[in-house]
């Protein structure tokens, strides 16, 4: 039978067998894989390709040729006319090797496409991701400590001979690739990153008069945006999982940014399931806490009961076993790991202010709760160890994180612990995880310029070094003599990256895309745009901005309802007009 009337026969084959109708992926999945019926699950995320923006090193030009076409914008497919390539060639002691730079941070991998090789076999290539050009170049161990944990970042593949292969899975910018067959070439047609991410639209917005601030508030919202994996991660190189504590700042970010997204509920769950009572999520009692205190903050928001009933017999038992956690001296008493954060994890004293502050909070928050869910007994034995509780005022030891969580649990007075603790030696001793509750307490001490210049200062400071995610903890001593993330570190330079970090994140092992660090995008909508929530489902909302030294703001704030879009400006006398446009199921509040 000729290719002709073969392909007219199966074409007629198709049209009468075929239904009518639009057909959709999954049941042409169902219909010609049926055993595969109930074992498809759908991945919430897209792949998308990103060109490099740039050739930041290669070795030398008789290893490398024509690098600049890396950079041409090419389709990934393969054909037979290899035109215009970027050439590695191997021979004698040389060794062809290129670093790409994809211009932001990414989640994914890298597709190598390739024409001709050395006798038209595959080659094989070493491919090492880089959140810094310095990791992208180093070696895996050594003292700076790079790693493939959580996600392997240093690997080798084979490419063949006219072909396409995708390699990595992990948290970059920047892309070596080594070729390392002796005495061999291959003829790159173009290296992509697969981007893979949860394609949301960007519902909220800020922007000032300070520039600086619209780039933190764009960078935070980024940063936990490629966190939003199958489930909310706080880190995607490393730290891969879900810690339940680290959601909480970026659950806060992303209600502002994208609003109720399921990646949030989908992470509850997975936890709470998987830690059965008595044990305490991910083996720490302050991160059961933050489990109490993000339905708080989800139920708030979404105004959701019917999800909060899903957790009843959960939370009631929890708050039951946190209740039972005070002593006869009115102190706290969880066991260990008695955790806050890590800069923060060789001070016991305020470790203990910390977590006897947060379970005041936690058992407020958890009687809040079961007064929706008319649980009255155990709301009533939340109450009573508070009752117990505030008879303790602890002393925050000099940290920051400690006096923060004293401020918001209303056990001392936020100014003065501003001025005492918190204000002291502006961005120093911070944490990029608690410094999202350092900025809170200083907005309840109405120290709203003393926030946005350790805004400025602390997160900016990143931003400074070429960073385009917030990292994983930051120090602002690091800073002296560093060199930035996105070059080639100079001689007489310290590498940001490479030189510093503590605790798990010494070196190249050091995440530079966390979303607990995200907080400042929370902040700078809540408290400079003004947007409050004051009843369940976003009902009635408070518009309270606070433009410390900014001369106007702007911005949209995604609800339930509807968006909320507001602009403030200062008057010449410090009074603020303010343009608020919100949908009518809203109740707006103005102080």
């Amino acid at each position: 039978m000729g290719r002709t009337l073969l392909a007219a026969t199966l074409i007629g084959l198709l049209v009468f067998a075929w239904p009518t109708g639009t057909i959709s992926a999954e049941s042409f999945s169902i219909m010609t894989a049926p055993e595969l019926a109930g074992r498809i699950e759908t991945d919430p995320r897209v792949r998308r390709y990103v060109q490099p923006s740039r050739i930041v090193w290669h070795s030398d030009n008789q290893t490398v040729e024509n690098p600049q076409a890396l950079l041409l914008r090419r389709s990934g497919q393969v054909t037979l006319d290899a035109s215009n390539p970027c050439v590695l060639r191997n021979s004698g002691d040389g060794q062809a090797s290129v670093l790409l730079d994809f211009g932001k941070q990414l989640q994914g991998g890298v597709q190598i496409a390739v024409w001709h090789t050395k006798n038209n076999q595959p080659v094989r290539m070493r491919v090492r991701f880089g959140e810094s050009v310095s990791e992208a170049m180093a070696e895996l161990g050594g003292d700076r400590n790079a790693t493939n944990d959580h996600a392997i970042r240093d690997d080798r593949v084979l490419v063949p001979w006219l072909g396409t292969t995708e390699i990595g899975n992990t948290g970059f910018r920047f892309v070596r690739i080594d070729l390392e067959d002796a005495d061999s070439f291959a003829q790159i047609q173009a290296v992509r990153a697969v981007f893979i991410y949860r394609d949301l639209p960007y519902l909220g917005s800020f922007r000032c008069n300070d520039e600086r601030l619209n780039h933190i508030w764009r960078t935070g919202a980024y940063t936990v945006h490629l966190n939003m994996q199958d489930y909310l991660w706080d880190g995607i190189k490393r730290d891969r999982l879900v810690w339940i504590g680290d959601l909480h700042p970026e659950t806060m970010s992303i209600l502002a940014v994208f609003g109720a997204d399921e990646v949030i509920p989908k992470s509850l769950d997975l936890i709470r399931d998987e830690t059965p009572l008595p044990q305490w999520m991910n083996g720490i009692s302050s991160y059961s806490m933050w489990w109490v205190l993000l339905h708080q903050s989800w139920y708030e928001y979404t105004g959701d009961k019917e999800y909060l009933s899903q957790q009843r017999s959960y939370l009631t038992g929890l708050l039951d076993l946190l209740a039972q956690q005070v002593g006869p001296d009115n102190r706290e008493t969880l066991p260990p790991a008695r955790f806050l954060d890590w800069p923060s994890s060789e001070n016991a004293p305020a470790i203990h202010a910390g977590l006897h502050s947060m379970l005041i909070m936690t058992l407020r928050a958890g009687a809040e709760l079961c007064a929706v869910l008319d649980e009255s007994a155990t709301r009533d034995n939340c109450l009573a160890a508070v009752d117990k509780l505030v008879k303790h005022v602890p002393d925050p030891a000099d940290s920051k994180q400690a006096a923060a969580l004293i401020a918001l649990a209303g056990l001392d007075d936020p100014a003065r612990l501003n001025q005492a603790v918190m204000a002291v030696d502006g961005a120093r001793r911070m944490s990029t995880f608690y410094g999202y509750y350092v900025l809170q307490a200083r907005a309840m001490a109405g120290d709203y310029k003393g926030a946005l210049d350790c805004i400025r200062e602390y997160w900016g400071a990143m931003l400074d070094l070429g960073a385009t995610t917030f990292w994983e903890d930051f120090n602002l001593d690091w800073t002296e003599n560093a060199a930035r993330i996105d070059e080639l570190v100079p001689e007489g330079k310290k590498d940001i990256h490479g030189d510093f970090g503590n605790y798990c994140y010494k070196g190249f092992r050091h995440s530079l895309c966390h979303g607990w660090a995200s907080g400042p995008t929370a902040w700078l909508s809540e408290h400079v745009l003004g947007v409050k929530v004051l009843e369940p489902g976003c009902r009635v909302v408070r518009i309270d901005p606070h433009l410390g030294d900014l001369d106007w703001a702007e911005g949209s704030y995604p609800t339930p309802l509807g968006i909320i879009r507001v602009r403030h400006e200062k008057r010449p006398d410090g009074t603020i007009h303010s343009d608020i446009q919100a949908p009518a199921e809203i109740e707006i509040v103005r102080p």
